[in-house]
């Protein structure tokens, strides 16, 4: 038994237990998580948003930083309240197309920067992407532990968003040529896309009885 053991099991639960108070620790702990994650990534939005030049990356990025502010404020009703927000989480719709171009070309090795001059819209939406696969992975993680219902909810509609605003940077990037998609060779392509076979149902499985409704 682990020291904190006793304390658990003495522990009296009240199963009237108000909206405000129906987090576990785990989840608290988790969420806290988020919303820093949250904040961090904003407060990135906002200092490098003097430096962009692209239009249409300064357009990506003032109507992703104005979604997520929402997105955070929604998150922060709920996790405070225990109950539904008054503003429901969105649905992001990015503006660029699903266009990829794969293949490399030849360019220059990347390295980290040697003074604030450096800074450009390559280095920018590097940043900006990067936040965004950092939010989806701390929202799906904390999704996973979350006991309250809505705040549970709220997160797992976000994490959508978060993978859509990384796309629609990643495209961003790709159009420009900083982020260039290798491809293998057709036949290892075809063979790997083609070596999985579909499941086969089974009801019962082994060791069970009856029917499966």
């Amino acid at each position: 038994m682990r020291p904190n053991d006793s304390k658990i099991e003495n522990t009296t639960i009240n199963p009237q237990v108000s909206p405000a108070m129906n987090h576990g620790a785990h989840e608290v702990y988790d969420v806290h998580e988020v919303l820093s994650c949250a904040v961090n990534c904003m407060d990135q939005y906002v200092m490098m948003s003097q430096h962009v030049k692209d239009p249409e990356l300064r357009n990506i990025l003032d109507r992703q930083y104005q979604f997520m502010a929402n997105e955070y404020n929604t998150l922060v009703e709920c996790f405070s309240t225990g109950r539904e927000p008054a503003q429901p989480t969105g649905k992001y719709k990015m503006q660029q197309g699903n266009n990829v171009t794969y293949g490399l070309r030849q360019s220059q090795p990347k390295a980290p920067m040697k003074s604030p001059a450096e800074i450009n819209d390559q280095r920018i939406s590097g940043q900006m992407l990067s936040a965004m696969k950092s939010s989806a992975a701390v929202k799906a993680h904390a999704a996973c532990e979350v006991t309250n219902p809505v705040v549970r909810r709220v997160l797992a509609d976000s994490i959508p968003n978060c993978i859509e605003m990384a796309y629609e940077l990643f495209l961003w990037q790709n159009k420009h040529g900083y982020y260039q998609v290798a491809q293998l060779p057709q036949a290892d392509m075809q063979q790997l896309t083609h070596s999985y076979a579909p499941a086969t149902a089974t009801a019962p499985l082994p060791g069970q009885t009856g029917t499966i409704q």
